[in-house]
């Protein structure tokens, strides 16, 4: 078992909770399971112990494997998956990111995207890859409940989601994030962590500011997702 690499066909997750969040819920996945003499007997344990045997998906106790694959000493348990595509719903309200390049961040917004019902993520080539065992883990298992499609271009995807209601978020919009009519189906649109979107995106849908006082220049990217997720969900 080699380190992960964005060609690999197989992807891992790092511990016993995210291992299983997979096996729980995209077990069609899996490929096996590496366990560390080190892991504990415990509830965890036996839980992923019991689906591997009911689903017939091999359990292999690796130390060495453990330790090349993961960075963490406290890792104990590695999942292995099959990667997979599960393309967006276009009749649901998205995320869309325009080249992403954070691995923590994209992770992030993946958690937050599901903790306020969003399962649809769009991401604009060249962006993060979303299989990175890094990304797996900063979003805590979440992004095994979202649907997630990449586009080389913005242009790309508005021709295959047509007609739907599109707010990006921008400095140099006008109008307030709290004083916007929302109308769904809506996509959520940010720009790159360093720069932001383009200023064509002024010309596109309803651009929106999350106004802030002038002692910082701009949230950080997964902030400003956050609180958009929460402007947009709060009367649901």
């Amino acid at each position: 078992m080699k380190k992960y690499k964005k060609t690999s066909l197989e992807s891992y997750t790092l511990g016993t909770t995210l291992t299983l969040e997979l096996l729980t819920k995209k077990i069609e996945y899996v490929l096996r399971v590496y366990i560390h003499s080190k892991q504990e007997k415990n509830e965890t344990y036996k839980k992923i112990i019991k689906i591997c045997e009911n689903n017939h998906i091999e359990v292999i106790y690796s130390d060495k494997i453990i330790n090349s694959l993961s960075d963490k000493e406290n890792c104990y348990v590695i999942g292995v998956f099959k990667k997979y595509q599960e393309n967006i719903n276009f009749s649901s309200n998205h995320i869309v990111l325009v080249n992403p390049s954070n691995m923590g961040n994209l992770g992030t917004i993946i958690r937050s995207s599901v903790g306020f019902s969003i399962f649809d993520l769009v991401i604009i080539q060249p962006g993060v890859d979303i299989f990175d065992p890094k990304v797996i883990r900063s979003s805590m298992g979440a992004i095994f409940n979202m649907r997630f499609q990449y586009f080389n271009s913005f242009l790309d995807y508005m021709k295959m989601a047509k007609d739907r209601n599109y707010y990006p978020f921008m400095l140099k919009a006008k109008t307030d994030l709290k004083c916007v009519l929302k109308k769904e189906p809506y996509s959520l649109i940010f720009g790159p962590e360093a720069s932001g979107l383009s200023d064509d995106f002024l010309e596109i849908g309803t651009p929106l500011i999350i106004k802030h006082n002038r002692m910082i220049d701009s949230l950080n990217l997964d902030n400003a997702v956050s609180i958009a997720l929460y402007e947009f969900t709060k009367n649901e």
